[in-house]
């Protein structure tokens, strides 16, 4: 009960001194359940955000689809080991990238130094909404990063190509591939990939506010809740609720969604460069390790107008997710990473803030 408190008391900071809208925790801790919030899912309502909300999940959704392929990877459908060439010949070529020298295994563990298509802002500008080839396009447009295999770099690219490479491998769309294998078995009844051009998310769910990522405080606030998805795709476009990330996360930690051989491909680790500190990342999943020295797993994501975390202890029997229906953080954050590290070290660290309450 006292852990509880405190992480309520650090939600109600987020809005209070954080200026988020609203933001909410859910938790799985062997059979304990529970559900706390603080601030507004509207605010021009003034209702309260819920355990049944729905939002976008950014690039947690990377994780289902590197859980997709390894399922496929199970089921003898690709190989880990096959060159990205085979499956989308032609696609990966110039400017440093050579889709015969890089392999799923490097899409997904982000070791194919494919550049980053959401590095490129201008391109991104372009167009109401893209196709995953355009998207790729975009990429093979810049320099490669580094050879494959030879460095980490986070690349949004390389799940984008994940996703064709499943669509091409099965004959059928990433979507249905993503409901037939985890979130059908799984009872995942609030999550799902928007198909096409659906800017809707359906359900009940908070608005999302956006300052579109600019850093002054008194940034224009606008309201991306209705948002065309297609720059996102199978990099960070899934829709999801507190309750089923705890489950997906709970199973795939806990060993129940894996065969053995492919739960250890997901989860060799290595260092990351230039991303969160104090992350590993294995195929789709990471580590994090927080600031008393408790090391957590999951992943996060964040996409307009909405930011979340999904990390809880290796054997999966403690999860925390936690949501802010923003893109921005001030008083004594840099951003919603700040605080969901302070509810993480509640959650995970003991029950201490790691943050003062000034």
């Amino acid at each position: 009960m006292m852990t509880t408190i405190k992480v309520q008391d650090d939600l109600q900071r987020a809005v209070s001194e954080g200026g988020v809208p609203g933001i909410l925790a859910g938790v799985h801790d062997g059979d304990r359940r529970w559900f706390t919030s603080a601030g507004l899912a509207d605010t021009s309502t003034g209702r309260a955000r819920e355990p049944q909300d729905r939002f976008r999940i950014g690039s947690i959704t990377k994780t289902f689809v590197a859980t997709a392929a390894l399922l496929l990877t199970a089921e003898g459908r690709l190989g880990l080991d096959d060159p990205v060439e085979k499956w989308l010949p032609g696609t990966v070529r110039g400017n440093g990238h050579d889709g015969s020298g890089i392999t799923v295994r490097h899409l997904l563990g982000n070791t194919s130094g494919i550049f980053s298509y959401t590095d490129d802002y201008a391109a991104l500008q372009r167009r109401d909404s893209y196709t995953p080839q355009q998207l790729v396009q975009i990429a093979m447009s810049h320099q490669a990063a580094f050879g494959p295999g030879t460095d980490w770099g986070y690349s949004s690219t390389n799940y984008i190509l994940a996703g064709m490479v499943i669509e091409r491998a099965t004959g059928t769309a990433l979507a249905d591939e993503l409901s037939r294998l985890i979130t059908g078995p799984l009872g995942l009844a609030g999550t799902h990939l928007p198909r096409g051009g659906d800017r809707t998310i359906g359900g009940p769910h908070a608005r999302h506010y956006s300052k579109l990522y600019l850093p002054d405080p008194d940034a224009e606030i606008y309201d991306m809740t209705e948002l065309d998805t297609t720059p996102y795709w199978a990099a960070g476009g899934m829709i999801s609720t507190a309750g089923d990330l705890n489950h997906f996360f709970g199973a795939l930690l806990g060993g129940r969604m894996l065969p053995q051989a492919q739960q250890q491909a997901m989860f060799t680790m290595r260092p990351t460069k230039g991303w969160i500190p104090g992350t590993t990342y294995g195929l789709g999943v990471s580590s994090l390790t927080l600031p008393g020295g408790n090391t957590v797993w999951g992943m996060g994501g964040a996409v307009l107008g909405s930011w979340s975390y999904a990390y809880g202890t290796r054997d999966g029997g403690h999860m925390l997710t936690t949501n802010v229906n923003a893109d921005w953080a001030q008083g004594p954050w840099d951003d919603p990473i700040g605080i969901f590290t302070d509810v993480f070290e509640t959650e995970f660290g003991g029950g201490v803030s790691s943050r003062p309450v000034a």
